[in-house]
């Protein structure tokens, strides 16, 4: 079983549209596939759609946008660290920051340059990926892995809290005379009004980050969400959004395409 969304050029506007179609199917689904044709499109607050979301997110008093997109990959911190320098700045100054304990400090990009093998040591996943296809004696198109569930930390009796993309895998793909680099990504569980846009801009982001130390091109994303839902964060006052608010927001948002 599976609900494909029709591939779309954008963050925002996969996000409209995937957003309608869980709504649609009564505010869940199953193995939904997203496909941005682009997606450092449609990725700033510049972007109207964005900047709507965000501000109904904030109003909800739950994390915006551009916090959703950093756990995936710090862009303000890369570009004043930029190239592998953000992988030490991300390790002593945000994560020290943010004074992280236990087995899930909410964020993924933590993970992907510092996840512990069998022997204890961290394994800088992305610094590897990088590597392997900067290498040009390295003939593999399809092996560059990242993980970012972890048994030894994530399996728990609890139903809440934890990391909910599990898996990507990148892939080297010819256009014409230039290597893309696509990205797909596994969700285990997808909340698609507080997390979806910001997930798909920070993977974008992500994506242009490895594409440019890699020496190729970013290309499609695409997104597996094995449990989607339409969820109704709660404000506050312990509020929770309504169905009509939602379905309110995505008109806003048709609207200022519209115009």
């Amino acid at each position: 079983m599976y609900f494909p969304i029709p591939s779309q050029p954008d963050c925002a506007t996969t996000w409209r549209e995937a957003l309608r179609a869980v709504i649609a199917q009564g505010m869940e689904a199953h193995n939904v596939i997203l496909d941005v044709a682009d997606p450092t499109a449609g990725a700033t607050l510049a972007d109207p759609v964005v900047r709507k979301v965000d501000e109904f997110l904030r109003s909800k008093s739950v994390k915006p946008v551009e916090t959703v997109a950093n756990t995936l990959f710090p862009a303000a911190l890369s570009r004043r660290y930029p190239g592998p320098d953000v992988y030490d700045a991300f390790m002593t100054k945000v994560l020290r920051a943010a004074g992280k304990s236990g087995p899930w400090s909410g964020y993924y990009f933590e993970r992907m340059i510092h996840m512990r093998g069998p022997d204890g040591v961290a394994i800088n996943q992305l610094a590897d990926i990088i590597d392997r296809i900067s290498d040009p004696k390295v003939i593999a198109r399809n092996k560059f892995e990242i993980q970012t569930f972890d048994p030894t930390r994530d399996v728990t009796r609890s139903p809440y809290g934890g990391q909910c993309l599990s898996h990507g895998s990148f892939k080297l793909r010819k256009a014409g005379t230039v290597d893309k680099l696509d990205l797909t990504v596994l969700y285990r569980n997808h909340f698609y009004v507080e997390k979806l846009l910001g997930n798909l801009i920070g993977l974008g982001r992500l994506m242009a980050f490895v594409a440019e130390q890699s020496g190729v091109q970013v290309g499609a994303l695409t997104v597996v969400s094995t449990h989607a839902c339409a969820d109704q964060p709660r404000d506050a006052q312990k509020h929770q959004t309504s169905v009509s608010e939602i379905k309110a927001l995505l008109a806003a948002c048709d609207a200022l395409v519209a115009d």
